[in-house]
């Protein structure tokens, strides 16, 4: 089997890089993936996948970070000049980007999903033959739009995947579900996905990444320490008025931000664990004369725990009340982003480890687990709710090198990574029934 499963995976690596290169070449942000999931949707009905898109499983007002619905419809006639496939479309009009591909083997046996997430990154891409994708002719031809984290070589993981699992349906038990989600970055997606049932039927989880530190050949079977967030635009609006004749008859929105972002960063830390606080931006004003009427604060919230970010994040709600109140103005808050902190399943780590290293020579390291730095990842939404509905879920982490860290203009990954990756995910589904026997 073994060799069989290689070769059968060596077979479709031209297309793991063809779709990679796509993908990377025709960059899409969060809520704007509209050729993306046209082409993985085609790709995955060819295949025979029972399929569910967009308002079937992303719930509307679960959405965080939503573009106006202006961008919303330019970016889809982008899209559509860009070779999105139109008969696909209409299913993700309007930002509601997301897949849910299903096999059943009509065999008894657990219900097993992976997720990969789809979208790009606001930044543009380094244009230097330095850096690969620009010298081989398949960078951003999008402005602010770049695969700088990986997530193109994770949609192509999925699709690669799809195919072998299709090729040994006969061989599965139970059913397997691939999630495409939309809207990684920035934390924006997961949850409305989430919101939609997706995962209610879910005995087995399993999310992805590539990178991340993690040296090439390595497996990482359970990452951990992903921090919960949450991340918020905060708007203050109050009256204008000339700071010399009338400054009596204005309230300044400047003031009240600048209170608050100093507040922000003086919330006491958690006796349980690291938190994290900023002040990304705030924006206000018109000129030196006038009284600021309006500011906008963009800002986010991590804790170690659910409960620790939820404590800042109320900390930070009085906070922005308060200073609302010293300066007499309104205000507004919209929320952006938001992720939770979800140790992996013992257990299921353990099964992962055991198939990856009897298995998978291809890897010349597998590790349980590993703390991840402070960052934060929406796919925790997921493996929170499959645990309180009693399964199991992890963060795989493939190990690869790079050009430069993620988030960086000139990122690439080496695409090796890939192969390795469809298989050890397609031996985990092989070899489901021997988990499901214990």
């Amino acid at each position: 089997m073994d060799i069989l499963l290689s070769e059968s995976i060596q077979q479709i690596a031209g297309k793991l890089q063809s779709w990679r290169r796509d993908f990377h070449q025709f960059a899409e942000s969060g809520w704007f993936e509209f050729r993306t999931a046209t082409v993985v949707a085609d790709e995955l009905h060819c295949l025979g996948y029972s399929l569910k898109m967009g308002k079937e499983v992303i719930k509307a007002d679960a959405r965080m970070g939503v573009p106006p619905e202006q961008a919303l419809q330019a970016q889809e006639q982008r899209a559509i000049k860009q070779g999105a496939l139109t008969a696909w479309l209409p299913h993700f009009s309007g930002g509601f980007t997301g897949i849910v591909a299903t096999l059943d083997t009509g065999k008894p046996g657990s219900t097993l999903a992976f997720r990969v997430d789809m979208d790009a990154l606001d930044q543009n891409e380094a244009q230097t033959h330095r850096h690969l994708p620009y010298a081989e002719g398949f960078s951003s031809c999008n402005a602010n739009m770049m695969h700088a984290c990986g997530h193109d070589g994770h949609t192509a993981i999925g699709l690669g995947l799809a195919h072998i699992l299709k090729k040994y349906e006969s061989q599965l038990t139970g059913k397997i579900k691939l999630i495409f989600q939309p809207a990684e970055e920035g934390t924006r997606g997961a949850k409305s996905m989430v919101e939609a049932g997706v995962v209610d039927d879910v005995d087995l989880f399993i999310a992805i990444h590539i990178g991340l530190g993690v040296p090439q050949g390595e497996l990482v079977c359970g990452s951990d320490n992903f921090f919960a967030t949450t991340k918020i635009d905060i708007t203050y609006r109050g009256v204008a008025a000339h700071s010399g004749a009338k400054p009596e008859e204005g309230k300044n929105a400047l003031l009240a931000a600048t209170h608050a972002t100093l507040g922000l960063h003086a919330i006491a830390h958690h006796s349980e664990g690291s938190s994290r606080i900023n002040v990304g931006v705030l924006r206000a004003g018109i000129g030196r004369n006038i009284i600021p009427d309006h500011a906008l604060m963009k800002v986010e919230t991590r804790g170690k725990t659910n409960e620790i970010n939820e404590f800042v994040y109320h900390q930070a709600l009085n906070i922005i009340d308060g200073a609302a109140k010293m300066q007499g103005v309104e205000y507004e808050i919209a929320l952006m982003g938001a992720a939770q902190s979800s140790p992996p399943s013992p257990a299921w780590v353990d099964f992962i480890y055991q198939q990856a290293q009897q298995y998978i020579p291809e890897l010349s390291s597998v590790v349980k687990s590993r703390q991840q730095s402070a960052g934060s990842e929406d796919a925790t939404y997921f493996m929170e709710r499959v645990k309180a509905n009693g399964g199991q879920a992890t963060y795989l982490i493939f190990g690869a090198e790079l050009s430069a860290g993620h988030h960086n203009e000139r990122f690439d990954f080496d695409e090796n990574v890939m192969t390795t990756a469809v298989k050890t995910l397609a031996t985990i589904a092989l070899h489901l029934p021997y988990f499901d026997a214990t």
